[in-house]
Protein backbone atom coordinates (compact mmCIF):
# COMPACT_ATOMS: atom_id res chain seq x y z
CA UNK A 1 0.00 0.00 0.00
CA UNK A 2 2.91 2.35 0.68
CA UNK A 3 4.05 2.03 -2.94
CA UNK A 4 0.62 3.05 -4.20
CA UNK A 5 0.52 6.08 -1.89
CA UNK A 6 4.05 7.11 -2.91
CA UNK A 7 3.15 6.84 -6.61
CA UNK A 8 -0.02 8.87 -6.10
CA UNK A 9 1.85 11.50 -4.05
CA UNK A 10 4.46 11.78 -6.82
CA UNK A 11 1.72 12.20 -9.41
CA UNK A 12 -0.08 14.87 -7.39
CA UNK A 13 3.21 16.73 -6.91
CA UNK A 14 3.63 16.86 -10.70
CA UNK A 15 6.66 14.57 -10.74
CA UNK A 16 5.04 11.83 -12.83
CA UNK A 17 4.37 13.71 -16.05
CA UNK A 18 2.48 11.60 -18.58
CA UNK A 19 1.21 9.13 -16.00
CA UNK A 20 -2.56 8.85 -15.57
CA UNK A 21 -4.81 8.05 -12.63
CA UNK A 22 -8.46 7.24 -13.17
CA UNK A 23 -10.75 7.25 -10.15
CA UNK A 24 -14.27 5.85 -10.35
CA UNK A 25 -16.19 7.55 -7.60
CA UNK A 26 -19.71 6.79 -8.91
CA UNK A 27 -20.95 9.56 -6.62
CA UNK A 28 -20.36 7.47 -3.50
CA UNK A 29 -16.63 7.80 -2.93
CA UNK A 30 -13.85 5.92 -4.69
CA UNK A 31 -15.10 2.54 -5.88
CA UNK A 32 -12.22 1.79 -8.21
CA UNK A 33 -8.92 3.16 -9.47
CA UNK A 34 -6.63 2.61 -12.41
CA UNK A 35 -3.07 3.85 -12.84
CA UNK A 36 -1.43 3.71 -16.25
CA UNK A 37 1.71 5.17 -17.73
CA UNK A 38 3.72 5.10 -20.93
CA UNK A 39 6.49 2.55 -21.25
CA UNK A 40 9.60 4.66 -21.48
CA UNK A 41 11.67 4.43 -24.66
CA UNK A 42 8.86 2.90 -26.75
CA UNK A 43 6.49 4.24 -29.38
CA UNK A 44 2.93 4.03 -28.08
CA UNK A 45 3.28 1.22 -25.53
CA UNK A 46 1.57 1.74 -22.17
CA UNK A 47 1.34 -0.18 -18.90
CA UNK A 48 -1.70 -0.55 -16.70
CA UNK A 49 0.14 -0.78 -13.38
CA UNK A 50 -2.80 -0.75 -11.01
CA UNK A 51 -6.43 -1.74 -11.24
CA UNK A 52 -8.41 -2.00 -8.02
CA UNK A 53 -12.10 -2.10 -7.17
CA UNK A 54 -13.52 -1.98 -3.65
CA UNK A 55 -14.18 -5.58 -2.54
CA UNK A 56 -17.88 -4.91 -2.02
CA UNK A 57 -18.15 -3.71 -5.64
CA UNK A 58 -16.58 -6.74 -7.36
CA UNK A 59 -18.49 -8.45 -10.19
CA UNK A 60 -20.57 -5.37 -10.97
CA UNK A 61 -18.70 -4.21 -14.07
CA UNK A 62 -16.58 -1.55 -12.40
CA UNK A 63 -13.25 -3.17 -13.32
CA UNK A 64 -14.38 -3.75 -16.89
CA UNK A 65 -15.55 -0.14 -17.15
CA UNK A 66 -12.21 1.13 -15.84
CA UNK A 67 -10.17 -0.98 -18.29
CA UNK A 68 -12.43 0.01 -21.21
CA UNK A 69 -12.05 3.67 -20.29
CA UNK A 70 -8.26 3.33 -20.14
CA UNK A 71 -8.25 1.62 -23.55
CA UNK A 72 -10.48 4.31 -25.11
CA UNK A 73 -8.35 7.09 -23.63
CA UNK A 74 -5.17 5.53 -25.00
CA UNK A 75 -6.71 4.79 -28.41
CA UNK A 76 -7.76 8.43 -28.70
CA UNK A 77 -4.14 9.53 -28.38
CA UNK A 78 -2.71 6.93 -30.77
CA UNK A 79 -1.32 4.39 -28.32
CA UNK A 80 -0.55 1.01 -29.89
CA UNK A 81 -0.22 -1.51 -27.07
CA UNK A 82 -1.40 -1.90 -23.48
CA UNK A 83 0.45 -4.24 -21.12
CA UNK A 84 -0.89 -5.46 -17.80
CA UNK A 85 1.11 -7.39 -15.25
CA UNK A 86 -0.16 -9.48 -12.39
CA UNK A 87 0.93 -12.24 -10.08
CA UNK A 88 1.07 -15.89 -11.08
CA UNK A 89 0.08 -17.28 -7.67
CA UNK A 90 -3.18 -19.26 -7.43
CA UNK A 91 -4.88 -16.45 -5.50
CA UNK A 92 -4.65 -14.25 -8.62
CA UNK A 93 -6.34 -16.73 -10.97
CA UNK A 94 -9.48 -14.56 -11.00
CA UNK A 95 -7.53 -11.50 -12.11
CA UNK A 96 -5.81 -13.47 -14.86
CA UNK A 97 -9.15 -14.83 -16.10
CA UNK A 98 -10.57 -11.29 -16.01
CA UNK A 99 -7.84 -9.96 -18.33
CA UNK A 100 -8.30 -12.91 -20.68
CA UNK A 101 -12.05 -12.21 -20.87
CA UNK A 102 -11.23 -8.62 -21.85
CA UNK A 103 -9.19 -9.82 -24.82
CA UNK A 104 -5.69 -9.73 -23.33
CA UNK A 105 -3.22 -12.47 -24.18
CA UNK A 106 -0.59 -13.84 -21.84
CA UNK A 107 2.63 -12.64 -23.41
CA UNK A 108 5.28 -13.44 -20.81
CA UNK A 109 6.01 -15.09 -17.51
CA UNK A 110 8.97 -13.98 -15.42
CA UNK A 111 9.68 -16.63 -12.83
CA UNK A 112 10.12 -15.67 -9.17
CA UNK A 113 9.70 -11.97 -10.01
CA UNK A 114 7.76 -10.76 -6.99
CA UNK A 115 9.15 -13.41 -4.63
CA UNK A 116 10.26 -17.02 -4.72
CA UNK A 117 7.36 -18.91 -6.32
CA UNK A 118 5.52 -15.71 -7.31
CA UNK A 119 5.88 -15.18 -11.05
CA UNK A 120 5.01 -12.01 -12.92
CA UNK A 121 2.52 -12.67 -15.72
CA UNK A 122 2.38 -10.04 -18.47
CA UNK A 123 -0.75 -9.61 -20.58
CA UNK A 124 -0.76 -7.83 -23.96
CA UNK A 125 -3.41 -6.23 -26.14
CA UNK A 126 -3.10 -4.26 -29.37
CA UNK A 127 -4.95 -0.95 -29.20
CA UNK A 128 -4.30 0.23 -32.74
CA UNK A 129 -3.52 -1.19 -36.17
CA UNK A 130 0.08 -2.19 -36.89
CA UNK A 131 0.84 1.11 -38.64
CA UNK A 132 2.52 3.28 -35.98
CA UNK A 133 1.19 6.80 -35.37
CA UNK A 134 3.38 9.66 -36.50
CA UNK A 135 3.22 11.22 -33.04
CA UNK A 136 1.15 10.04 -30.11
CA UNK A 137 0.00 12.64 -27.60
CA UNK A 138 -0.34 11.84 -23.94
CA UNK A 139 -3.88 11.40 -22.59
CA UNK A 140 -5.20 13.86 -20.07
CA UNK A 141 -5.31 12.64 -16.50
CA UNK A 142 -8.75 12.32 -15.06
CA UNK A 143 -9.98 12.13 -11.52
CA UNK A 144 -13.31 10.48 -12.33
CA UNK A 145 -15.30 9.23 -15.29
Amino acid sequence: MREIQATLDSFLAGAAEGDCWLIDDAGRGAEGIAYYAPERMTNGTWNLYLLAVQPGRHRRGRGTALVCHVEQDLQSCGARVLLIETSGVPGFAGQRAFYTRLGYHQEARIRDFYDAGDDKIVYWKALAPADPPTHARAPRSRSAF
